[in-house]
Formats: C-alpha cells, structure tokens, sequence
C-alpha cells in the first residue's frame, strides 16, 4: 500500500462511485475492495468514506469528503537546545537519561536525535598526559622521519624499512564480559572467578618490521616474534634480506623491564655476523608512534578472540595462528596509520589531542592511487621547525633541516 492519505479528489471520486454502485443504501458486493485495490488503501478507508458520504446525502448535504488532515500531524518535532546542551558539563552526558534531565527531555528524544543525526554518540577514550618535553620530543620524532624526495621535490617521509617495532601485549583466555546470543528458552550462562586477576593470561613479545617485498613484488619479510635474545635477534638475522643494509634500528617504548642499548649481552648478539642492531627508545607516553600499539595488537587480537582457548597451549597457538594469518597489507596499512599520526602530530605542535584520519586504503589500493609514503606539507613543517627554535630547542634542528633542504632557522 501506497500509505493512508487520500487526495481531496480522490476521495470525492470513491464517494461517487459508490453511489452509483449500491442498491438499497448499500454498496453493491466486491465495490469497496475494488476501489481498495485501486487507490492503494485499506478496505477500511472506503467504508469511511462511505460512512460520511451517506450521513452527508440523508441529511440532504453537498458531498464534502476532503480530508481533516492540515498539514503535517503527529507528535511534533523537538528541536535541539544547543545553547542549553553546550552549558552543561560532559559528565552530565554520560548516559541519555542523565543528558536528557539536564535539559529538560526525555531519554527517547535523545534517541531519536541521534537516530536523526542531530546530535552524535562519542567513547572517548583516555590520552596519556604530556609534558611540554613530551610534546618536544614527539615533534622532533615526527620530523626525523621526513626526506626530501628530489624526483617529486617534496618531503616525504622516509621508507623505515630498518625499523623493528618491539613491544609485549598480554592476551587473556577470556573476558571479564562476554556476548552471546541465545534462544529465548535458553538459559543465562553463569560465569565465574575469585577476581579478574585470577584470570589466566600469556604475555607475548612481538617485533615487527614494514612489509619488505623484491623486485618481482613477493614478500621477502614481514615480522619476526618470540623473546629478545634468543628468539627476536636471530629470527631478525635469518629472515633479513642480503640486499639490504645489515645496520637495524629496534624501537620499543620506554618501559622500565627493557634493557639497553650498551647491555654487553645485547651487543655481543646484535653485532655478530655483520649486523649492527642498536635498541633505541620511542618517546615517552607515545603508544601512537608503535606501530604494535597503533593498530596491529588489536588485529591479532580480534582475529584470537574468534577462536575460543579453554588452555594456555591453545591460548598461545591461536595468538600465534592469528599472527601468521594477518596479511601484510594489514601491517604495511598500519605503517601508513603511523605517518598519519605524526603528520597530525606536527600540526598540533606534539599534542595527542587527535583521531587518527581515515586514509581509505582499501578504495585507494583498489584504484592504484596509495602511496608508499605520505607526503608532509613544506609550509607546516617549517612551522614546526620555527616552533622549536622560538622554545629554544635548537639541538639537533640542523640535523633535521639539512636533509630536508631547509635552512635553519627560518
């Protein structure tokens, strides 16, 4: 059916053509579904009309079949007090109860507003907390990623193929919460533990370098994984392509457990058969600029928890059958997300006040059109550049300004 309003006309036609079709003060048989049929209402909607018309003709009247429909009906439509919305603070808006009562609606108008798009649900999450020297140091991080490419004379950030993101992540056998869906006659599924501490869980350390592919396009290495020295570093040296240079640089985060990069140990094995590996420090409160932390932990772990693990063996063999599964568009997608970060990095000055941007890759891959590397505007770098300078911190600009065909200070 089309919907339950009438035109005028229309419903002045169906009165007529019951008229001429009835005998004895009734419609002849079959007349309303034909009429019902024809204008796409409910058989109820010509008996209506009937009903009127006839009142109408025993009481001698003019047919007046319009509609008592003026305009729009219904509950009207509410709209959004921005001013009162914007003097409250966030905290009361943490629920559509609590935001509906501080201004003055009910929480199903705070439904359908968002249903309607007019205002928008947000989880914010917590940003660790920067210090001016954090904000520095990320913004000299960023900038130390930059070259300048003479073919395209823009700067460009470099390949950062010698660089191995390390970091530990620990993976649970279960969750504190879980969804199911279940039949209506199931029962609820009870769960239970002495506390969430209690709850078995493997730490896992990862490394993980960009996607590095030959001259034919076949990937020649992805990642490497398992323990530090008897596991990362020689996985590192085995899978290492002879073409490349032998002199790696594995970035971690600054997490006190972490050795050095002067521990004995560890130069005795990343300086043996012709490496040099050297262990540096991400900046400080930066899961940002990991790529692990970035986005590829929470991969492994949607594709783990697909798996259900009732022991840690078949915990720690799903992880690792999760780890192998994962392509190396997805790992080569989050070295382009952490490009991103630091372009929105320079622009706040070292801030983390940012959503990550979303690049398209999929649409972009498709068409031919991503780039290996993303561009960085010259005019924001140089603000940048300025923004150190203007704070005193000179130390190592020319460092960064030399390669990029900058003059310092600008």
């Amino acid at each position: 059916m089309r919907g339950p309003n009438l035109t005028n006309d229309e419903r002045h036609r169906i009165g007529c053509y019951l008229f001429e079709n009835s005998s004895n003060g009734k419609p002849n048989r079959g007349s309303m579904n034909i009429l019902a049929a024809k204008y796409q209402v409910d058989r109820r909607t010509t008996f209506d009309i009937w009903t009127v018309a006839k009142r109408q003709r025993e009481h001698g009247e003019m047919l007046q079949l319009n509609s008592k429909l003026k305009g729009k009906k219904g509950r009207p439509t509410l709209e959004v007090p921005v001013e009162r919305i914007l003097a409250i603070s966030l905290g009361d808006r943490g629920s559509m109860k609590i935001f509906g009562a501080a201004i003055g609606v009910s929480a199903g108008t705070i439904f359908n507003w968002v249903k309607q798009r007019k205002i928008r649900s947000h989880t914010s999450a917590l940003h660790p907390a920067l210090t001016e020297e954090n904000k520095f140091q990320r913004l000299y991080f960023a900038l130390s990623k930059l070259s300048y490419d003479r073919i395209s004379c823009s700067l460009k950030f470099k390949e950062m193929s010698n660089i191995i993101h390390i970091d530990e992540k620990w993976f649970y056998i279960t969750d504190d919460q879980a969804k199911f869906y279940l039949l209506m006659e199931e029962d609820t599924p009870y769960r239970a533990c002495k506390s969430k501490s209690f709850i078995t869980k493997v730490m896992f350390m990862a490394a993980v370098s960009r996607p590095i592919y030959d001259g034919n396009g076949n990937l020649v290495l992805m990642v490497t994984k398992d323990m530090l020295l008897n596991k990362v570093i020689p996985a590192i040296k085995s899978k290492w392509p002879e073409s490349m240079s032998k002199n790696i640089i594995m970035k971690q985060d600054n997490a006190r457990p972490h050795i050095k990069n002067d521990d004995l140990d560890f130069r005795m094995a990343a300086t043996s058969n012709g490496f040099n590996i050297s262990l540096t420090q991400q900046p400080a409160n930066s899961p940002d600029l990991n790529v692990l932390d970035l986005g590829f932990f929470r991969s492994i772990q949607s594709l783990q928890e697909k798996k259900r693990a009732q022991t840690v063996d078949k915990l720690v063999s799903n992880v690792l059958e999760a780890w192998d599964d994962e392509p190396a568009q997805c790992i080569d997608d989050v070295w382009l997300s952490l490009q991103e970060c630091m372009l929105e990095i320079m622009d706040r000055k070292g801030q983390n006040d940012y959503k990550v941007p979303h690049l398209k890759k999929n649409a972009q891959r498709l068409a031919g059109t991503l780039p290996r590397n993303l561009t960085a505007d010259e005019v924001k770098v140089r603000e940048c550049i300025n923004h150190l300078h203007e704070a005193g911190r000179d130390a190592g600009l020319e460092e960064i300004t030399t390669p990029l065909a900058l003059t310092h200070p600008l």
